[in-house]
């Protein structure tokens, strides 16, 4: 597969030293831009001050459920609804991305264990089919109204060392997009492969938490759970 071509990255520099790291995906058409201001909010809790965000934009191509229309997108999508074939040779390109930027870091001297991989929509299928699926070296993955892709072989895709990761997966139950039903058969199909779910916002096994009222977005409930597990993950 020829390399994937760059994508472009804006950093939210840590306020006080920085010691740890969040990458974090935005979903199909926005930008990174579009998560600055929740990386700038959770960077006013000094508990959280010493993380930077790196927010990385998707390169444009056409997406065919939405009429082959051209916008920044981390893979194809066939169908909003349906169970079609899926893009995995776009997920895999952007997950190739994804690694490069965790591996700047890790040359930049932030250790593995300081790197959280997370993401929206798309950006949250590609962070689960990275730490699930992947040897990707972060220390936990945030996942907000995502669903597990590639089903049919995914379960046989889990790496055992993905079982000892945290992961967070925060899910509107009103989500008209990607379905609450989507997100409830997916950790369905994580149990059956042994993965630990609890409602507990912990550092280990999968952390899922619904919100009621909540359609294709987070909400500050939301956002308040997961500044909690980034502490217990990369605290100061």
């Amino acid at each position: 597969m020829p390399a994937a071509p760059a994508i472009r990255v804006l950093t939210v520099p840590a306020l006080t030293k920085h010691t740890a790291t969040i990458i974090f995906v935005h979903g199909l058409g926005d930008s990174g831009s579009g998560w600055k201001p929740v990386a700038e909010m959770f960077q006013n809790d000094s508990a959280l001050a010493h993380i930077k965000w790196i927010l990385p934009s998707a390169n444009m191509h056409p997406v065919t459920a939405n009429g082959g229309m051209v916008m920044p997108s981390w893979f194809d999508i066939i169908s909003f609804t349906e169970r079609k074939e899926e893009d995995e040779e776009g997920m895999n390109r952007s997950l190739s991305q994804l690694r490069e930027l965790i591996d700047a870091e890790i040359a930049a001297g932030i250790k593995p264990e300081r790197i959280v991989l997370g993401g929206f929509s798309q950006g949250a299928i590609l962070s689960l089919l990275a730490g699930f699926t992947t040897d990707v070296p972060v220390a936990g993955i945030i996942a907000l109204s995502g669903r597990v892709p590639l089903q049919d072989k995914f379960k046989s895709m889990i790496l055992p060392g993905a079982l000892k990761k945290p992961f967070f997966w925060g899910h509107g139950e009103d989500d008209e997009l990607v379905k609450f039903e989507y997100a409830t058969t997916s950790i369905e199909l994580l149990k059956g492969a042994g993965v630990s779910v609890t409602s507990e916002i912990e550092a280990k096994g999968l952390t899922f938490r619904s919100y009621p009222n909540t359609g294709h977005s987070v909400d500050m409930r939301e956002l308040k759970d997961v500044q909690d597990w980034i502490k217990k993950v990369i605290p100061q």
